[in-house]
């Protein structure tokens, strides 16, 4: 939480920029670059709204009491962002139909595993 110190304002700050950041705009270059690939055949901006739609597995937080907790640490803890629910999204990366949603759900637990230690 905010304490006045300087530097832990920064970070208070800078949190849910880098945050949101990750979790909207990291996508869309993701897509740019999965789009010129052999991946798929789909333009980049449906490729983004793939991307953009595995952050559905928030909906996970709903189970959670309480629901938002800015000290909690999402991964581990919610059964979306699970170590097995990880493992499945990583054997999603192998059949080519999966794949563009398994980066976005790998992505998704990266960027809340750095809020983690940010």
């Amino acid at each position: 939480m905010h304490t006045g110190n300087p530097k832990q304002t920064v970070m208070f700050l800078l949190k849910p920029l880098v945050h949101y950041s990750l979790h909207f705009l990291a996508p869309a270059l993701i897509a740019w670059g999965i789009a010129h690939t052999r991946w798929s055949t789909l333009d980049w901006r449906s490729i983004w709204g793939i991307l953009l739609a595995t952050m559905l597995i928030d909906l996970d937080h709903l189970l959670a009491t309480p629901v938002f907790d800015p000290t909690r640490c999402s991964v581990g803890f919610h059964p979306l962002h699970s170590y097995t629910a990880i493992v499945v999204y990583s054997c999603l990366l192998l059949p080519r139909r999966t794949r563009i949603v398994a980066v976005g759900l790998l992505f998704h637990i990266v960027t809340d595993w750095l809020d983690c230690w940010i």
